[in-house]
């Protein structure tokens, strides 16, 4: 009898827009970890999947908000991992202003990225890949953040992003007050700055961690945001940039795809922007419009 092939993990967090175009571009021939908070979503891509004739799937319904929800999914996926090692991560989960009041957003949004990180550091390894979806939003807290804040953002512990109750994690609160735009705007600033500075303990462990910050991308997200007092500037953005267009989920899968892959082996630490030219030829314009989006 022969042997099969040892079946690499992939293991996906949000399985919204962004994240099954990813698990679509990165499944064949893997096995498919998926998280979400919600268990009709996992129920549909996990189908979804299925009919694209994948068979290895496996769901868990996830809280990135709480830590030990986060590293019950990333032990599960290693266990299924060749050696224990988790080959491929890609956490796309995240609130958008239109869908909860600043708190939240900050819990799912600056602390779910940073459980996820934390919770997959001990199950990757030589050849691993993690890539956590940021935004270009982030440039709606340029000239906000002190450098102060920005170290806190890559270097505080866990429990200091949950309360942001003293010092440095209290100022943070405070400025960004009740405002979900600047709270996104925030949390995605703090997610590149958090990927920044576990690039070198990845790299102690062989493995990578970036960064992609999607531009205006045409997700069920960005719909629900467009619905709502947010049309004129997202619709501001999408005239003012290059391209003068959405992107499609599939677009941001295939970056995400790039690097993960060995095409991008000395790529860590980074932030890989996918925007349609928006930030090289707009990034005045984008501030207004974040700001545009606090006052609605």
């Amino acid at each position: 009898m022969s042997a099969s092939i040892p079946r690499q993990v992939l293991a996906i967090i949000g399985t919204g827009g962004m994240g099954l175009a990813t698990a679509r571009r990165l499944a064949a021939g893997r096995t498919i970890f998926l998280a979400d908070a919600s268990e009709s979503n996992l129920a549909l891509a996990a189908q979804s999947l299925k009919s694209d004739g994948h068979s290895h799937i496996h769901t868990q319904v996830v809280d990135v908000a709480d830590y030990e929800s986060v590293r019950k999914f990333a032990s599960a996926s290693a266990g299924n991992a060749p050696h224990g090692v988790v080959e491929t991560v890609v956490h796309t989960a995240g609130l958008s202003p239109a869908m909860a009041p600043a708190n939240r957003i900050l819990q799912v949004d600056l602390l779910g990225t940073a459980n996820v990180i934390e919770a997959f550091e001990e199950f990757v390894g030589v050849g691993s890949s993690v890539t956590c979806i940021a935004s270009i939003a982030r440039f709606g807290a340029t000239g906000l953040l002190t450098a102060e804040m920005e170290a806190f953002f890559g270097t505080a512990k866990r429990e200091e992003l949950d309360t942001l109750s003293e010092g440095v994690g209290e100022r943070i609160k405070e400025l960004v007050g009740e405002n979900p735009a600047l709270a996104y705007s925030v949390s995605k600033a703090a997610n590149i700055l958090r990927v920044q500075a576990a690039a070198r303990r990845y790299a102690e462990r062989g493995a990578r961690i970036n960064s992609v910050s999607p531009g205006v991308i045409l997700t069920e997200m960005v719909r629900k945001e467009m619905a709502g007092p947010s049309r004129a500037a997202i619709q501001g953005m999408i005239d003012g940039m290059p391209m003068r267009r959405g992107g499609a989920a599939d677009e941001i899968a295939a970056a995400v795809a790039f690097l993960a892959s060995r095409d991008a082996s000395y790529v860590t630490g980074a932030d890989l922007v996918v925007d349609g030219g928006f930030t090289a030829g707009s990034q005045k314009a984008m501030n207004q419009a974040m700001k545009g989006q606090g006052k609605e």
